[in-house]
Order: structure tokens, then C-alpha cells, then sequence
């Protein structure tokens, strides 16, 4: 049996009631989780220059190369310690949590992990990224911002789908705040969390969004992510140009997941212990960066210098993303805690310079310089990782306030989903979710009734006769009670067939035995509404047999009404929330 809570909707206050709560939710969640993420944000640039992992640090040490190459090649490592003792030893998922994980709980109503969980992943972000492990801040982020919307929902404030709603906020004011994009933060929660419009949710992530840009851009003037000029497209040809980068970014996007869900895998079957993988990928990672120190870290400078002509070669641009591409798999399939989404950004810019460079140097067509194509590779790399080709729009338009730089972007961003979608899969974060068996793929009504158990509609009252029990005996039970046939179990409770009250009995004597009709559909406890619903095609008989599926002992019994009872109230929540007014 499933907890009902999780299908049952709270008795709510009027419209003017949920306007000023939500509002006010809204207003609280945004300013908090502001406040939150750039706190993450300045803890991770402090351990990076205490640590000597920023360029800016390094350099200060170039004049004592042994103590530059302890911090590189250390650093890392006893990071991934630190991390994997943090997460084997006090946490109950015993792996870092991320967007995932959010997307999980909100579509399918579920509790999300513990906040302590929550909060260990918070710290080992910290730890990883301060530390330089090659991962994304921004999938922390997400979480942090998750953390504070579920908070919110422990007031009982009558306010029906609260729970999804102040996620999406936590979510929308997060982004909204990492990137000084506070359209891309409401279209984010939207496009990934909620992934449907309804103007309940539409008005408060508004609202938590606006608050964590104001938070970011008022109040503390945080820096943009980089810095772009462009004039603009000189040449119409170069759209065609953009469309051929974005089909390449596409195959791109589609090694970095396989290889970090590769990684992942790899890292399960390895001998290695949990605690001690981190530390195996961090020592891995610094051995790298003595030679190459742009894999360490977000890499923020490297982004900033890809936009820059003559900033890198070629051949150094073909390095670095190899090896940013292998490493990040490394680093989050062996267990250190961070996100997809800042690494990606970094192989899509240098990737989309490296397309310009070639291109260039071919002198086969003239081009309106590295920039865009350094843009355009950046977000086609990017949005079919996190599945948000319209987020990833918005942060381009939104950075850099270039009409032009954001439909050349969009151009790319589109072929880069239209192959990535049908070679992968929508995004990193659904194949995540499908390997752990909820399959998003076929829309939010199939995985919801997926994840509802049949079992919670069941009835425990049933006739229930036993095998050596007679038939007059057995259908003298029948007659007594409201069903139309009795279920038959075994001396052990093993279900073993029915009886129907339309047998014509010529020996009220005989044993059940005699008329015993086999098992016909039978479900077990873990049988969802949507896989009974299609079970139910050609059933005949008064109820659905449901049985331990260790023991195979008879527990309960399911009308067929019941079963479509569950599909109709399911779907009918579904389309509310989707259509539902403040």
C-alpha cells in the first residue's frame, strides 16, 4: 500500500488566499535561495584560491614549481577523500543528489531524500568544486534551490500542488541568480522541473525568479558569465554554417553523457571502495592538469579566453576538450558531487571555436568572427544535456542583449536537439531517471500512473475459500457476501484459482477442486495503475487477484472499476494542475 497522502489533495483557502501565499512563498523562497547560491558560489571561489586551483592563485606561485605541482596533483585527490567519506559515511542515499533527483520528486509526487542528504550534497559540491574537481556548480544549485522550495511546504499552508510549486521556485530563483537570467530561471523551472504551463505555477516562480536576479544584479552587482561583442551575422550563408555546428555539437553531447553514464557504470563494477573513488578520479584529474590546468574546475577563464581570436590553437582546443569531456565522466561517475551543466558550457564554447578555427583557417568562406560560433557551439553542447533548448536560448539573449547572437544560437541549439533527442534520449537527467525505472519518455501521464501502485485501490474484504473446502460450502460463502465469485487459495495462502457464482454444480459435495477456474490476470503489490490498465484488456470476472510477489500469497483483490477509478482521478489531478488558475 502506498502512503495516501501522495494522492489526496489538501483542502485549500479562496483565490484571494492563494494569490497572497503563493506570492509571499514565492518572495521568501527567491530571496533566500539568492542568498544561498551566492553564499555556494564565494565558498567555491575561496577554496579555489586558498587551494591554488584559480589561475589567479596559481600565478602567484609560478616562482615555487614544486609547490604548484603538490597543490595540482594533491588537491584533487584529497578532495575526492573528503568527498567520499562524507557521502559513504553519513548519508543515507550514499551518492550525491542533483537535478535528477529533483525532476523525480515533483513528477512523480514522491518525498524527495532527506534534507540532511540534501545538505551533505550541498557540502560535498563545495568540497568538490572547491577542490577543483572538473564537475558543474550549477546542478548543485538546482538542488539548493529545491531544498528551500521543499521546505516551504512543511507550513500546511491549504494551497493545493504547493510542493511542486515551491520547487519550481527554489529552481527558477537559482538560476536566476547563477546566471543573471531571471527569464531563463522561470522557463528552466518550467521546461525541466514542472514541464507544463499553468498560471498557478507561472505567477510565484515568476516572482522567485525576479528576487534572485535582484538579489544578484541589484544588490550585490555579480559579475555576468562572460562578456561578448558582436555586431552581428555578416553573411546569410553563416546560418547554414550554424545549423552544421549544431549537428556536430549534437554528437558532442551525446559522448559526454554515454561516457558519463559509462564512467558511472564502470565505477559500480570497479574494485575500488566508494569512499576511496572520488579520490581515485581526483588523483587522476591531477596528474592531468600538471600539464594541462584547464581541465581543473569550472573553468570560467577558459570560457571567457574562447571567445577571444588567437586565444587558443587548434591543436590545444582539440586537448582540452577531449580531455574536459573524459575527465568530468571520471569525476561524476566516480562519485564526486557536482553538476553537468558548467562543464558542458565549457566543451560547447571550445568546441564551437574550434569549429570557427578550422573553419577560418580553411579560407573557404568568410565568417563574423569567432564569437558566435564560440556561442552557438556553447548552447548546442549544452541544452540537449539538460534538455532545455528554450532555457538555453534565454541565457544567451539574456547575457549578452544581442538579437543576433540569440538566433544564430537558436538555429544550432535546434539541430543539436532535433539528433541529440532521437540518438539519447531528451536529456542526461531522463536517462538517469529511466535507468532507475521512471520512464519519462512516454509524457507525465504514463510516468505518473507508472508510479502509483494498483495496490492502494485494493480491498482486503473478500470471499476466500480454501482448496479443500466444497463447493456448496464455498458458494454458501459467496451467496453471503456482495461478489459475484470466491478466490481460492492453498493451505500455505497461495492463490490458486476462482469460483464463480454462475457454475451450475451437479455435487454440492465435490471438492473446489473440481471447478476451480486457473489463475487468470494476477498482480502483485509492486503492479502500477498503468500496467493494470493494460493488463485489464479482454478480463472477465468480479476483481484482479493481487499476491505478495516473494510468498505468492492472495493479500488483496481490485475491481476492475477500482482500476479505472485510479486512472481517471490520476489523469483528472494531471490536467487541474496543467490548467489550473490562481
Amino acid at each position: 500500500m502506498i502512503d495516501q497522502g501522495q494522492l489526496q489533495e489538501p483542502p485549500e483557502g479562496g483565490p484571494l488566499y492563494r494569490i497572497i501565499v503563493l506570492t509571499l512563498v514565492a518572495l521568501v523562497i527567491g530571496l533566500a535561495v539568492a542568498f544561498a547560491a551566492i553564499a555556494f558560489v564565494d565558498a567555491v571561489s575561496w577554496l579555489n584560491h586558498t587551494l591554488f586551483i584559480s589561475p589567479r592563485a596559481r600565478v602567484q606561485i609560478e616562482d615555487s614549481p614544486w609547490l604548484l605541482s603538490a597543490a595540482t596533483l594533491l588537491v584533487p585527490a584529497v578532495g575526492g577523500l573528503l568527498v567520499g567519506l562524507m557521502l559513504t559515511r553519513f548519508s543515507t542515499e550514499k551518492r550525491p543528489l542533483g537535478p535528477a533527483d529533483v525532476v523525480q520528486a515533483v513528477q512523480l509526487r514522491g518525498r524527495p531524500p532527506k534534507t540532511r542528504d540534501g545538505l551533505l550534497t550541498t557540502g560535498a559540491a563545495v568540497v568538490s568544486l572547491g577542490f577543483g574537481a572538473s564537475v558543474g556548480q550549477y546542478g548543485p544549485m538546482v538542488y539548493l534551490g529545491a531544498m528551500f522550495g521543499q521546505a516551504a511546504t512543511r507550513l500546511r499552508l491549504r494551497v493545493r500542488n504547493l510542493p511542486a510549486i515551491a520547487i519550481a521556485c527554489g529552481v527558477a530563483a537559482a538560476i536566476s541568480t547563477a546566471f543573471n537570467a531571471p527569464i531563463a530561471g522561470l522557463v528552466f523551472a518550467h521546461e525541466v522541473v514542472l514541464r507544463h504551463y499553468s498560471m498557478q505555477a507561472f505567477a510565484p516562480t515568476t516572482v522567485a525568479s525576479a528576487s534572485g536576479y535582484v538579489i544578484a544584479n541589484v544588490v550585490f552587482d555579480r559579475p555576468a558569465l562572460f562578456l561578448v561583442g558582436f555586431e552581428g551575422v555578416e553573411h546569410g550563408y553563416e546560418f547554414l554554417l550554424f545549423a552544421g555546428l549544431g549537428l556536430l555539437a549534437a554528437a558532442v553531447a551525446v559522448i559526454y553523457m554515454r561516457l558519463i553514464l559509462g564512467a558511472t557504470a564502470l565505477a559500480a563494477r570497479s574494485p575500488i571502495a566508494p569512499a576511496l573513488r572520488p579520490a581515485a578520479a581526483g588523483l587522476a584529474l591531477g596528474l592531468t592538469a600538471l600539464w594541462l590546468p584547464d581541465v581543473l574546475g569550472i573553468g570560467k577563464e577558459a570560457l571567457r579566453f574562447a571567445t577571444i581570436e588567437g586565444a587558443f590553437t587548434a591543436g590545444e582546443l582539440v586537448l582540452v576538450v577531449t580531455a574536459k569531456i573524459l575527465l568530468t565522466a571520471l569525476c561524476l561517475g566516480f562519485g564526486f558531487a557536482g553538476g553537468v551543466f558548467s562543464p558542458a558550457l565549457l566543451i560547447g564554447v571550445l568546441f564551437g571555436a574550434l569549429f570557427w578555427t578550422l573553419l577560418a583557417g580553411s579560407g573557404l568562406v568568410a565568417t563574423s568572427g569567432i564569437a558566435v560560433y564560440a556561442v552557438c557551439g556553447m548552447m548546442a553542447v549544452t541544452s540537449p544535456v539538460i534538455g532545455a533548448p528554450l532555457t538555453t536560448i534565454l541565457i544567451v539573449f539574456e547575457l549578452t542583449r544581442s538579437y543576433d547572437l540569440t538566433i544564430a544560437a537558436m538555429v544550432a541549439v535546434v539541430f543539436s536537439n532535433l539528433i541529440a533527442y532521437r540518438v539519447f534520449g531528451r536529456s542526461l537527467f531522463d536517462v538517469q531517471l529511466a535507468r532507475r525505472g521512471v520512464d519519462l519518455s512516454a509524457g507525465r501521464d504514463q510516468a505518473r500512473l507508472d508510479s502509483v501502485p494498483v495496490a492502494a485501490y485494493a480491498t482486503r474484504d473478500f470471499p476466500k475459500a480454501r482448496l479443500e473446502t466444497t463447493t456448496g460450502e464455498a458458494l454458501g460463502q459467496l451467496q453471503a457476501s456482495k461478489w459475484g465469485e470466491v478466490f481460492v487459495v492453498d493451505t500455505e495462502g497461495i492463490f490458486r484459482g476462482t469460483l464463480s457464482g454462475r457454475e451450475r454444480l451437479s455435487d454440492p459435495a465435490a471438492m473446489v477442486t473440481t471447478v476451480l477456474r486457473p489463475p487468470g490476470i494476477v498482480l502483485d503489490e509492486k503492479t502500477s495503475v498503468w500496467k493494470a490498465m493494460r493488463l485489464l484488456e479482454g478480463f472477465v470476472g468480479d476483481a484482479v487477484p493481487i499476491v505478495d510477489s516473494r510468498s505468492k500469497q492472495l493479500t488483496a483483490v481490485v475491481t476492475e472499476a477500482a482500476i479505472i477509478s485510479a486512472y481517471l482521478e490520476i489523469v483528472h489531478d494531471l490536467r487541474r494542475e496543467e490548467n489550473r488558475a490562481l
